[in-house]
C-alpha cells in the first residue's frame, strides 16, 4: 500500500473503533484511536501474515500488552480480512467472540490473549526467544501504553529480552501522554522512557510522530536492520486522534459516545476521509 492508501485505511479503521464502542456502550476509544497508525502499518504493510491462514508457522506474531484498546485491534483484524467487518457492532456483546480484550482462543488473527497490564511484553519476549531456539525467522511485534510501562513486569521483560539479545522483537510504545487517571507525568512519570529501554540493552528508536506512516516506515525498516539487541520504537502520539471532542482528553480513555457524540465523531471521520479522496 502507498501513504495515501495506508491512511485511507487507517479513517476506516477509526470508523469501525467508533462504531464498535459506541455499539458495546462501553470499551476504550481514546488509546485506540492513538495507536490506529501502527495496527495499520502493522498489518497492511510490515507483517508477514495471511488472513486465509492465521496460525501459519511462519507468521510474524504481535501481541497487544495494552489489550484495553482491542476495538482498535479487531477494528484492522476485519479490515485485514480476518473475521467479518459487519461483526465489529458485536463488542462486548453476550455470546460475541469480540471480548473487551483480545481471546487468542476465539479470535482469528489473536496471538496472545491480553488485558493484564505489564503482561503483553513478557509473551512477547518468549515468542522471540522460542524463535531463536527453533532456528524460525518469524518477528515478533508487542505494543505497550505510556502508562502501561508503570508495570514492574515491563521491565524485568525488557531485562530479559536485552539480555538475550532478542533481536527479532520490536516493542513499540504509545507515548500519547494520558491514561486513566490522567497525564502520565503525573501520575508516575515514566520519562524519560528511551533511556529507560538503552539501559536495558535495546536499540531504541524515537519517532516523533506515530501517527505519520513516513515516520512509522523509517522507524519499522530501520529495526529489522538491527542486529544482536531488541528494538524499542518510543512514538509520539494524540490520544483520541481525528475525533474533535477525543483528542488529547483523558476522559475518553474508557468511555464510549453517546449517540449525539457517535454522530459527531462520525462526520469528524467523513471529513478526514473527503479530504483524503481530494488528495
Amino acid at each position: 500500500m502507498n501513504k495515501l492508501e495506508l491512511q485511507k485505511m487507517a479513517n476506516e479503521i477509526r470508523k469501525g473503533i467508533i462504531t464498535a464502542v459506541h455499539s458495546a456502550k462501553a470499551g476504550h476509544p481514546g488509546g485506540s484511536l492513538s495507536a490506529t497508525e501502527v495496527f495499520t502499518y502493522l498489518y497492511f504493510e510490515e507483517m508477514n501474515i495471511d488472513p486465509k491462514n492465521p496460525k501459519k508457522a511462519d507468521r510474524d506474531r504481535f501481541v497487544l500488552s495494552k489489550g484495553h484498546t482491542a476495538p482498535g485491534l479487531y477494528s484492522a483484524l476485519a479490515h485485514r480480512g480476518y473475521f467479518p467487518v459487519e461483526d465489529l457492532v458485536t463488542l462486548r456483546h453476550i455470546g460475541s467472540y469480540l471480548q473487551g480484550h483480545p481471546d487468542m482462543k476465539h479470535i482469528p488473527g489473536v496471538d496472545m490473549s491480553s488485558g493484564s497490564l505489564g503482561q503483553g511484553i513478557s509473551a512477547a519476549a518468549g515468542m522471540a526467544l522460542s524463535a531463536k531456539l527453533s532456528n524460525e525467522s518469524y518477528r515478533v511485534y508487542t505494543l505497550l501504553g505510556d502508562g502501561e510501562i508503570q508495570e514492574g513486569q515491563v521491565w524485568e521483560a525488557a531485562m530479559f529480552a536485552g539480555h538475550r539479545k532478542l533481536d527479532n522483537l520490536t516493542v513499540i510504545v504509545d507515548n500519547n501522554g494520558l491514561q486513566i487517571d490522567g497525564n502520565i507525568e503525573d501520575v508516575c512519570s515514566p520519562y524519560p522512557i528511551d533511556k529507560k529501554f538503552e539501559a536495558f540493552n535495546f536499540h531504541v528508536i524515537n519517532v516523533e510522530d506515530g501517527n505519520d506512516f513516513d515516520q512509522l516506515k523509517a522507524a519499522f525498516d530501520e529495526a529489522k536492520t538491527v542486529k544482536g539487541m531488541p528494538t524499542a520504537i518510543i512514538m509520539k502520539t494524540v490520544k483520541g486522534k481525528d475525533v474533535s471532542f477525543m483528542e488529547n482528553n483523558a476522559g475518553w480513555h474508557g468511555k464510549a459516545p453517546n449517540d449525539e457524540e457517535f454522530a459527531i465523531a462520525m462526520a469528524d471521520l467523513e471529513k478526514v476521509g473527503e479530504a483524503l479522496c481530494q488528495k
